[in-house]
């Protein structure tokens, strides 16, 4: 063999070792990434519940800051929301333009599923509060108790037009136990009745007085017995008595147990309201363990929309509210 022959075959060699090396690397590496299987970052838990707002969260907004409460459906679509609780009297220079009150509130309906439409989220929830002078639900004197009902059913209506599912009333009334039971549950099933033919829940809030003695309220559900009348419990709102008998402002002197009182609300809730008021470095309630909370709301069975409501001062609304929200998704996460 020739010195040019021998170079040549030479480099041949080399070539050949050469690609045989990296496809020995190749299958090897290969066979690394089949023995090694990559690992999936898991996804996070999605809450057992929707999120809506109520719209008392923005009611400084509204009544302070000039806000236009037609806008309360956009807002809430920015701030990641998907459903809508109204209060009814954050409306009241709307519906009060007219003389004709069923006119009026027609009008507003109208306006308001325009707005949520056009924003893609759902109508949940008619939050009435009367104004006095227009009759108390829970009132002794039969003739107070009739107009209220009465009054009433304006919202109802309102509540069908909207589609929402369910509207909220109060019953205050009187300290007396057994004089409140009776009157509510002669009012409660009165206007259940009348909102039965247009598919609306009739909905008692733990709001003060009486309905924050959970026990006695869940007595009430109990007695109505009516599948549309049932419980929107609050995971604040547990004061039985305020300083000087006040409705309330005034500081609570007496208070009910807040997880014993939603507990006791959850055989009857179609809704439920997550309560805010302020938080700690770590985003969580000061007054409130959520997660304990949340933990009743889940072990009830319970799958439906929670809303959010914040009522602190420290934080502005906007902050509240997304506190508030961010808090649910994360204490939901904790749950057993």
């Amino acid at each position: 063999m020739d010195r040019r022959d021998f170079v040549k075959n030479t480099a041949k060699t080399s070539l050949a070792l050469s690609v045989f090396g990296l496809l020995s690397c190749a299958g090897e590496k290969k066979e690394k990434e089949q023995e090694t299987p990559l690992v999936e970052t898991p996804k996070l838990a999605e809450p057992f519940f929707k999120l809506s707002l109520a719209q008392w969260s923005i009611h400084k907004m509204i009544q302070e800051g000039g806000m236009n409460p037609l806008d309360f459906a956009k807002k809430a679509k920015e701030w990641g929301f998907s459903g809508l609780e109204y209060v009814n009297h954050l409306y009241t220079s709307k519906w009060s333009e007219n003389t004709d009150l069923n006119k009026a509130v027609s009008s507003l309906v109208k306006e308001l599923n325009q707005r949520s439409n056009d924003n893609g989220v759902e109508n949940l929830i008619m939050m009435v509060d009367l104004r006095e002078g227009q009759g108390d639900m829970s009132s002794p004197d039969k003739a107070e108790r009739d107009k209220a009902i009465e009054n009433h059913h304006v919202w109802v209506d309102a509540s069908a037009g909207l589609g929402c599912h369910s509207m909220r009333i109060n019953l205050f009334g009187t300290n007396d136990p057994k004089i409140w039971k009776e009157t509510s549950i002669d009012a409660l099933g009165r206007l259940s009745e009348y909102a039965k033919k247009s598919n609306v829940n009739v909905l008692v809030e733990n709001h003060g007085y009486l309905s924050s003695n959970a026990a006695l309220l869940a007595e009430v559900m109990k007695e109505v017995n009516m599948d549309n009348c049932g419980t929107l419990p609050d995971f604040g709102n547990f004061c039985l008595r305020r300083e000087g008998d006040a409705r309330w402002g005034a500081p609570c002197v007496e208070e009910y147990d807040k997880y014993k009182g939603v507990e006791e609300l959850m055989p009857y809730a179609k809704a439920v309201s997550a309560k805010s008021y302020d938080f700690d470095a770590d985003g969580n309630e000061t007054t409130i363990d959520y997660v304990k909370m949340l933990q009743i709301v889940k072990n009830a069975g319970y799958t439906g929309h929670i809303g959010v409501e914040y009522e602190g001062s420290r934080l502005n609304e906007e902050q509240g509210i997304l506190a508030t929200r961010e808090l649910l998704i994360k204490a939901s996460r904790e749950l057993a």
